[in-house]
Order: structure tokens, then C-alpha cells, then sequence
């Protein structure tokens, strides 16, 4: 009687265990960079981790790198060939005008406080507007402050008129429009060959990239700003009919270890990613320039009606982009 208690006992744990395996969800998050990038070897896991834990176990996460242009990660979020994806919003011009808020010079902060600030921004003002309709809104954060990566020095940005460089889309656009580049346009993952082959002569990308990217390896030469040239507008997406398929209590899960939590941990990871980057490419035999404040003035005069040019670029968005843009820089400045 004893051995046919057991039997069935261990028969209903067997099915128990095999029905909670059943219920686990994978959430498949499509990515890009190399594996060892910040992204997808601190930020991915750790936003994994949170949604293990606060699901139970019952959701957890998968990172695919399914290759091809950044910019597709969008559409097979909104197609459902990914549960989540992230992406630059620079790689969809037209689309995402109302991001370049946080991209414009003179925030005057880093990735973390930049994001934190992005996700405030986007919610009270920006959400309206619809930039992201066909996706749920995961986070917003930035990578760390842009410099200027050369093969040779300068001294000046007037030496930077007439150079190849790749640009990603977005603000840096119309940065580099001023300084009178050949732009060139390549997405983060290809910019080591087309540096290597001499395709461009030069990059605007943060200082992390000196490691990730190894271009310390192709441009050993950086004009360094002090907060940067601009910053980088990426948005982390979710595919709304996955949601939707999830039990409310896992939905809400996720929802409460994204928005201005994921945002402020992705922002921080690339801050930290800026220090790391930077001390590799000084051991690597790189030349960092702190720029002079020639420079910073040459600079400062260059981008001086940028901000007006956002503004007059944006009315068709229909939202309060004034209030939103000075509290933006108010918010990114306190934190």
C-alpha cells in the first residue's frame, strides 16, 4: 500500500513540475553589437533577471542575434517575429523626430541621468504624439556622450571640413552637416570594417565604442567634449500581442521592472562602458585630446541654433516641445 502511495505521489509531483515547465514563457529578444557589447552583456541579462524574479520564474528570456541592419529589429518586433528588440532611433529618420530631445548638445549629463530624464520627458509630454505606435515602450536611454574618433589629429574643427566620417543618423546629422563632412552611413556593427578599409576617416560614437567596437584599434586619435557632442537616442520595444498573451500578473511584472527603471539601468551601464572604454584606449596607446576651449567655442558657435531647429522641425508633432525640452535638461541636471 505504502509503494502504491509513493508511486502516485511521485507520479502528481512529476506532473506538477512537468505543468510549471509547460507554463514557462520564453521571452525571445532580438539583438545586435558584438555578445561582449554592454548591451547584450550587462544590460539584456540584467533586465532578464528582473523579469525571472518578478514573474517567479514563469517568464524568462532568450537573446538572438538574427543579424542584418539594427534598423529591421523594429519591424520584426511589430511583426512578431521578436517578443522585444532595442534599437537606434537615428536609423528611421522622419519617424522619431520627438527623441532628438535628448540628443541635442548641452544637456549637460551622462547616459544615466540622460535616460532617466528621456523617460520622464517621453511620458509627461512626448507619448502623445505616437512616434511609437505598433510597439509597447520599453525603456529609453542613451548611450554615453559622443566624441570625435580620427585615424590623424586636429586642433581645430575647421580641419574636420571635407572628412569621411560615419554618421548614425539623428542629431549627429545635422553636427556634422555644420563642421561640412562627407557624411557616411554605416550602422554601428559595420563601423570597424568601413574604418579598417578606409571607407571613413572618422566616427562621432562614444567612448566605450574605443573597446566594444575596437576602434582604438582603427582611430587613435579622439577630440574629447566635455559632456559630449550629443548623446544617442535608442528605445527598447516590446511586441504589444505577446503581451497581451501573458497572464496579467506576468504582464504587469514586466511592465514594473521596465519604463524609467530599465531606462536608468541601460543609461548606467553605458556610463560605465564611457570609463572602462577610455582607460583601454589610453593602455592601447590611443591619444585622448581633451578639447581646448578654442574648440568648445568653435563648437558651441556651430550648434548655436540648434535647438531652434529641433523646435521649428517638431510643430507638426503637436505637443508642448518648449516646456518639454527645457525640463529635460533641468531633470538630466539634478539626478
Amino acid at each position: 500500500m505504502k509503494i502504491i502511495y509513493r508511486t502516485i505521489l511521485c507520479a502528481g509531483l512529476i506532473a506538477g513540475m512537468t505543468g510549471e515547465a509547460l507554463a514557462e514563457t520564453v521571452m525571445r529578444v532580438g539583438s545586435w553589437l558584438p555578445p561582449a557589447h554592454t548591451m547584450n552583456k550587462d544590460v539584456l541579462p540584467t533586465w532578464a533577471k528582473w523579469i525571472e524574479d518578478a514573474t517567479e520564474g514563469r517568464v524568462t528570456m532568450k537573446i538572438e542575434y538574427p543579424g542584418g541592419h539594427p534598423k529591421s529589429m523594429l519591424d520584426q518586433v511589430q511583426d512578431g517575429v521578436f517578443d522585444a528588440a532595442w534599437t537606434f532611433h537615428g536609423y528611421f529618420p522622419g519617424r522619431f523626430k520627438l527623441t532628438q530631445i535628448v540628443e541635442l548638445p548641452n544637456l549637460g549629463a551622462g547616459a544615466e541621468a540622460a535616460s532617466i530624464a528621456h523617460w520622464r520627458i517621453n511620458e509627461k509630454y512626448l507619448a502623445q504624439a505616437g512616434e511609437h505606435d505598433g510597439v509597447m515602450l520599453a525603456g529609453l536611454f542613451t548611450h554615453g556622450p559622443g566624441h570625435i574618433h580620427l585615424r590623424d589629429p586636429i586642433n581645430s574643427l575647421s580641419e574636420m571640413e571635407g572628412k569621411k566620417i560615419r554618421i548614425g543618423g539623428g542629431i549627429q546629422t545635422a553636427i556634422g552637416n555644420r563642421m561640412g563632412i562627407k557624411g557616411v552611413a554605416a550602422p554601428g556593427s559595420k563601423v570597424y570594417e568601413i574604418l579598417s578599409q578606409g571607407v571613413a576617416d572618422g566616427v562621432f560614437m562614444p567612448m566605450g565604442e574605443k573597446r566594444t567596437l575596437r576602434l582604438k584599434e582603427v582611430v587613435p586619435f579622439t577630440m574629447k567634449f566635455p559632456t559630449g557632442m550629443y548623446l544617442g537616442s535608442f528605445g527598447i520595444f516590446l511586441n504589444p500581442a505577446f503581451m497581451d498573451s501573458l497572464d496579467a500578473k506576468d504582464r504587469e511584472a514586466i511592465l514594473s521592472v521596465s519604463g524609467e527603471k530599465l531606462s536608468g539601468m541601460a543609461g548606467r551601464f553605458w556610463d560605465e562602458d564611457v570609463a572602462v572604454g577610455e582607460a583601454d584606449a589610453k593602455a592601447f596607446g590611443n591619444t585622448i585630446m581633451e578639447a581646448p576651449p578654442s574648440v568648445i567655442d568653435e563648437f558651441n558657435a556651430m550648434t548655436a541654433d540648434m535647438d531652434q531647429e529641433w523646435l521649428e522641425s517638431v510643430k507638426d508633432r503637436n505637443v508642448d516641445t518648449e516646456a518639454a525640452l527645457k525640463e529635460i535638461r533641468e531633470v538630466a541636471q539634478s539626478l
